[in-house]
C-alpha cells in the first residue's frame, strides 16, 4: 500500500487534470429532478478530486485503492437504492443509475465494487434477509465499514449456475459447507460474503458467511488485463461451520441469485454509458487538439464519422437507461428489459472504446488517456453477470417463448 504522502503526492500532481464534460445530445438532463443532477454533480466531483488522478497508478499496478472505500460510502455508492431505515440512501433507482454511471466512468472496476456490495451483497439481505440480518448488515455495509462480495460462479458453472456443486448439511443449529466460488469481486478483502449453494435435497439457498469462520478462505487472483483496480479471488470453503440463523429465509431456488443479478445488470447499463461517454469525450477532445496536414484531425472527414456514431450510440443508450430507472422505480422493469441494456450498452461502450483508440493512434494505448483501459475493462463487463451471447438467449426467450438454452 502507497505511504499516505505519497498519495497526497500523486492527488496534488494529478488534481485538475480531468477535464471531462459529459455528452447530452438530447438533453436528458430536463428529464432528471435536481435532487438527481444534484447527486450525479457531486459523485462526478468527487470523482474528478480522489479517484480520476489515482486511479491509472493503481491500474497499473493490478492494486485496488482501499483508502477510497470512505469515499465510496460518503458518496452514497453502496446500496443507494435501498431504505433510509436501515442506513442506506433511500433513493430512486435512476439516481442509482447516475451514481454507477459516474463512477464507471473513471473506471469499470471501481464501479464494480460499489455494484457488488450495493446489488449482490446489500440487495439480497435487504430482499430475502430477516430483519435481524438487516439490522446487523445493511448499516455498516451502507458505510463501508464492512465490505461484502457475492459467490454464486464455480470453476466449472458460470452461464449455468444451477450446475454449482458448493453444498452445505445440516449439523444441529449449524450448517457445514463446502465448495469453492471464482471470479469474485471484493473477495480478497471481503468481511461478509453472500454465497449460493444447495442443501442436501438440492435446493440453491443464501448464506452470509463471515471472514475468520475456519475453514474459509479467499484467496487473490492475479495476473489479469482487465479489471486491475478491482480486486478479484476466490472463495473456497473447508467444511466451514455456519449457523442456521445466517441463512437468508426469504428464498429458494436459482430466483434467488438472478434477481440480485437483475439489480446488478440495470446498474452495469448505466456504469457502461459511464465508460462510453468518457471514451467519447476524450477522442472529440484530442481530435480538436491534435494536428495533422496543417489542421486539427477533427476536421477530417472521417474522424468526424466516427465522432457523430460515438455520440448517435451514446444518446440511444442514454434514452434506454432513463426510460428503463422509470420502470424500475414503477417495479415494472422486466429481466429482459434488463437483459437488452446490459447487452446493447456494453457492446456500443466497447465499439466506442475501439474507436477512440484509434483515434489516438498510438496515444491511445498509453496510461496518459484512459481508453486502453476501458477497454481492456469492458471486455470483462461483457461477460460478466450475464455474458453477452445469454443475454441474447434470454431475449429471444422473450420474443418466441422458445427456451434455446435446453
Amino acid at each position: 500500500m502507497m505511504h499516505e504522502t505519497n498519495l497526497d503526492d500523486l492527488l496534488a500532481a494529478n488534481r485538475g487534470k480531468d477535464r471531462y464534460e459529459a455528452p447530452d445530445f438530447y438533453g436528458i438532463d430536463d428529464l432528471l429532478t435536481e435532487e438527481q443532477k444534484l447527486i450525479r454533480d457531486s459523485v462526478r466531483d468527487w470523482v474528478k478530486k480522489d479517484l480520476s488522478p489515482i486511479i491509472e497508478y493503481y491500474a497499473q499496478r493490478a492494486e485496488f485503492p482501499h483508502h477510497i472505500i470512505k469515499g465510496l460510502a460518503e458518496a452514497g455508492a453502496f446500496g443507494p437504492q435501498l431504505p433510509a431505515e436501515y442506513g442506506c440512501g433511500g433513493l430512486d433507482y435512476t439516481t442509482y443509475g447516475l451514481i454507477m454511471q459516474e463512477l464507471e466512468r473513471c473506471d469499470s472496476g471501481i464501479r464494480s465494487t460499489a455494484s457488488v456490495q450495493g446489488s449482490l451483497v446489500m440487495y439480497p439481505i435487504y430482499k430475502f434477509g430477516s430483519e435481524e440480518q438487516k439490522r446487523k448488515y445493511l448499516p455498516k455495509l451502507a458505510k463501508g465499514e464492512w465490505m461484502g462480495c457475492f459467490g454464486l460462479t464455480e470453476p466449472d458453472h458460470g452461464s449455468n449456475p444451477g450446475g454449482m456443486v458448493t453444498n452445505y448439511r445440516e449439523d444441529g443449529d449449524d450448517v457445514i459447507l463446502n465448495g469453492a466460488k471464482m471470479w469474485i469481486s471484493n473477495a480478497p478483502f471481503a468481511d461478509v460474503a453472500v454465497v449460493w449453494a444447495k442443501n442436501e435435497q438440492g435446493k440453491i439457498r443464501g448464506i452470509i458467511v463471515e471472514r475468520g469462520m475456519e475453514g474459509f478462505s479467499t484467496p487473490e487472483t492475479h495476473n489479469k488485463w482487465s479489471l486491475r483496480a478491482s480486486a478479484t479471488g476466490e472463495l473456497v470453503f473447508n467444511d466451514v461451520r455456519v449457523p442456521k440463523s445466517h441463512i437468508l429465509p426469504g428464498v429458494e431456488g436459482l430466483k434467488g441469485p438472478l434477481t440480485c443479478l437483475n439489480s446488478a445488470r440495470y446498474g452495469i447499463s448505466w456504469g457502461a454509458l459511464g465508460a462510453a461517454m468518457d471514451c467519447y469525450d476524450t477522442a472529440r477532445r484530442y481530435s480538436m487538439q491534435r494536428e495533422q496536414f496543417g489542421r486539427p484531425i477533427g476536421g477530417f472527414q472521417l474522424q468526424q464519422k466516427k465522432l457523430a456514431e460515438m455520440l448517435t450510440e451514446i444518446t440511444k443508450a442514454q434514452l434506454v437507461v432513463w426510460r428503463l430507472g422509470q420502470l424500475m422505480d414503477a417495479g415494472k422493469a422486466t429481466p429482459a428489459q434488463i437483459s437488452l441494456a446490459k447487452r446493447n450498452n456494453v457492446e456500443i461502450a466497447l465499439e466506442i472504446a475501439r474507436e477512440a483508440r484509434q483515434m489516438l493512434g498510438g496515444m491511445g494505448i498509453t496510461g496518459e488517456y484512459p481508453i486502453m483501459r476501458h477497454m481492456m475493462n469492458l471486455e470483462s463487463v461483457v461477460t460478466y453477470e450475464g455474458t453477452h451471447d445469454i443475454h441474447l438467449l434470454i431475449l429471444g426467450h422473450e420474443i418466441t417463448g422458445l427456451n434455446a438454452f435446453v
